[in-house]
């Protein structure tokens, strides 16, 4: 790689410009230097290490189904597992485009095969709706990271939680029923929005995508059966899963008797919380804490995009494909906002190198246990602590 140009301690006081000093542009060029290098090595190995994911969560919700129809804790713990690696080994990797550059893969894995109509049921099969998920955070949250108009900016989004004079412990109590549910009360009302704003504006032939990430209408609205977005909302989202899952999978099982499809709906039901809390836990940390950055306004060059990525994302003990698979590989966050494109058996091998870039540039690369960094999220959340800005 090539020598930056100054270097600077990885010590940075909170609050001071992280990249203050440090030589971006030649970072950027390395980083490239390493995509062109990680796109010629793609190979069968990458197709290979997907689908056995996909084996992992198919396994553990068909397994979990099995179990289901009578009282135990190992069915609803299952499906869940399922739901979470369907959605962040798979579809995140799929949908970003990961696969699309894979030798042999098959149209199912690509972006452009990937949950795209009746397909959906059969490929990613959830709350949020494929295409709004996409254009909220695909294009938003990666090419505007911790800046205002990253839609999945957490201490904007609580910002009412934070300034609220409630006591610190029904604060947490509203972070605990927000991970409880937030697929349901965040990401499609969210994601939806999201769309329906990209849609006006395309109708106005407006430019501005930054624009699709927030409006002056409520969360609350999006669920509001009076108007065409609402009703949107719920033909789309949330009536083609509650259905699917809370009555169809139920009834499959009634040859076994009611009291099976009763076992089975409350599997399905102890399932969501737990996917929401697990999927919650390895997302939400992702970009909030005191010790990552949020910034005021665009980058001033491109090259500067890069190293933003770094200061204000986090990892997570990293390493072997159970573990991964169980962070849904978002420990790999660094990497994955550096290259947002690339399979996850790629993040697994190239974070060394990342994490030596960033030293030998002094640029600061945080890693922690995923624990630790719940505890610096839930302190942004309640307002004990804030994110500095740059």
């Amino acid at each position: 790689m090539t020598a930056p140009a100054s270097k600077q301690a990885l010590s940075v006081p909170l609050g001071a410009d992280p990249l203050h000093g440090v030589d971006t542009e030649a970072f950027a060029a390395d980083m490239r230097a390493l995509k062109e290098e990680v796109l010629a090595s793609l190979g069968p190995e990458d197709l290979a290490h997907l689908k056995k994911l996909e084996r992992w969560g198919r396994a553990a919700a068909l397994l979990g189904y099995a179990l289901a129809w009578f009282p135990n804790p190992l069915a609803p713990l299952l499906i869940s597992l399922g739901a979470t690696g369907r959605w962040t080994c798979v579809t995140h990797h799929v949908l970003h485009k990961g696969m699309d550059r894979v030798p042999g893969t098959p149209a199912r894995l690509t972006s452009l095969g990937f949950a795209r109509g009746w397909r959906r049921f059969l490929d990613w099969f959830d709350w949020i709706h494929p295409g709004a998920w996409s254009h909220e955070h695909n294009v938003l949250h990666h090419a505007y990271t911790n800046e205002a108009a990253d839609p999945d900016l957490v201490q904007d989004n609580v910002g009412f939680m934070r300034n609220s004079t409630l006591p610190r412990w029904l604060k947490l109590v509203g972070v605990f029923f927000s991970a409880c549910t937030w697929k349901f009360t965040y990401y499609v009302p969210n994601t939806m929005q999201i769309l329906q704003r990209k849609r006006r504006r395309k109708q106005a032939q407006g430019n501005d995508v930054r624009a699709d990430a927030r409006g002056p209408e409520s969360t609350f609205a999006a669920f509001d059966l009076r108007t065409a977005d609402g009703r949107e909302v719920w033909w789309r989202c949330l009536l083609p899963y509650a259905f699917g899952r809370f009555v169809v999978m139920p009834a499959l099982f009634l040859p076994l008797g009611p009291s099976a499809a009763f076992w089975v709906l409350v599997s399905s039901l102890i399932a969501e919380v737990l996917t929401n809390l697990h999927s919650y836990a390895v997302v939400v940390p992702n970009h909030a804490g005191d010790d990552l950055y949020r910034f005021a306004a665009p980058p001033k060059h491109r090259h500067e995009w890069f190293a933003r990525q770094v200061v204000a994302s986090v990892n997570f003990r990293t390493g072997g494909d159970v573990n991964d698979f169980l962070h849904g590989f978002l420990n790999y966050q660094i990497e994955h906002h550096l290259f947002p494109d690339l399979p996850p058996r790629q993040y697994q091998r190239i974070a060394p190198r990342v994490k030596a870039a960033c030293a030998q540039y002094g640029i600061p690369y945080v890693q922690q246990p995923l624990p630790k960094r719940l505890g610096k999220l839930f302190a942004v959340m309640v307002g004990d602590a804030s994110m500095p800005n740059a």
